[in-house]
């Protein structure tokens, strides 16, 4: 089998818009090849091996496991990402939420930088690689998604720069101060479930896509937390789900500097705000 009958016949299984895109993705990651062959030798023979690989690879896809976790990587803000089964795959529009973050501290600033249900370690990892003096406490409740963002972490060169702890929300940061809080946490409402795509409700993780009746459960609890932990004056930013920007108002009535960001698709996606402190915000000018 050629490498151009591979991926005709991926992309028969597969169906549906990406289906060639994916078969192509699929091969190449199998049988560990660069994207150029598709163009310069797509007649290369596949060995027996390869296309047992690819066929295993197409067999998961077309099962409805997301792609990203059959080749273990993802992109995020520029920087290769592994994932895994126990993390959530970095979406294009949490890029904004890096982007709010850095848009309000300068290069060379050492702040503490909180990131809270670190999931895969993009954003702590993309903040650190943007911010050369900063140092990032990662946080997350599940263990297995720690391991992935340590590795991460390690693979960008940043690992000496960040501590990674288990940890229920602040649970376990009792007493310390930072920076900055950032977080994406779970906002899904449960009433939601059945409308998500399949391969998102059967194959990521749940603890980080549900948090109750109204997807605001993590939001309760996370916002008084991390006013505790933020240093007066110091800033929050958090990533939200479609129609809940009226809740995160109100939730967020104490701060100052409250201010929404949209996404591509022109959806309010991101909140910043300000821990309320007159005299800090004096004192601390980069906020």
């Amino acid at each position: 089998m050629t490498l151009r009958e591979a991926i005709v016949m991926g992309a028969a299984r597969l169906e549906g818009q990406n289906a060639t895109r994916d078969a192509r993705l699929l091969l190449l990651h199998t049988a560990g090849l660069p994207r150029t062959i598709l163009f310069t030798d797509p007649e290369r023979i596949l060995r027996e091996e390869e296309q047992a690989a690819f066929g295993a690879a197409i067999s998961r896809r077309a099962s409805g496991e997301p792609i990203q976790y059959i080749t273990g990587q993802q992109e995020f803000y520029g920087l290769r990402m592994k994932v895994s089964p126990a993390v959530l795959i970095p979406r294009p529009e949490t890029e904004l939420l890096v982007e709010a973050v850095l848009a309000r501290l300068p290069f060379e600033c050492a702040v503490r930088i909180l990131d809270v249900g670190t999931g895969s370690g993009a954003i702590a990892i993309a903040l650190m690689h943007k911010l050369p003096m900063a140092s990032v406490t990662a946080i997350d409740l599940s263990e297995a998604a720690l391991t992935v963002a340590r590795e991460n972490a390690q693979t960008h060169g940043v690992a000496e720069r960040a501590r990674f702890l288990k940890s229920d929300l602040l649970k376990s940061l009792a007493g310390e101060q930072f920076d900055v809080v950032v977080s994406n946490p779970p906002y899904v409402p449960e009433s939601d479930r059945e409308s998500l795509e399949e391969q998102v409700r059967e194959f990521e993780p749940e603890m980080a896509l549900f948090a109750g009746a109204d997807g605001l459960d993590v939001y309760r609890r996370l916002i008084p937390e991390a006013w505790a932990a933020l240093k007066p004056g110091g800033l929050l930013a958090v990533e939200f789900g479609f129609g809940q920007r009226e809740a995160l108002t109100a939730l967020l009535g104490a701060w100052d500097g409250v201010g929404f960001l949209d996404d591509l698709q022109g959806i309010p996606r991101v909140v910043v705000a300000s821990r309320r402190d007159e005299l800090a915000l004096e004192e601390t000018s980069w906020l």
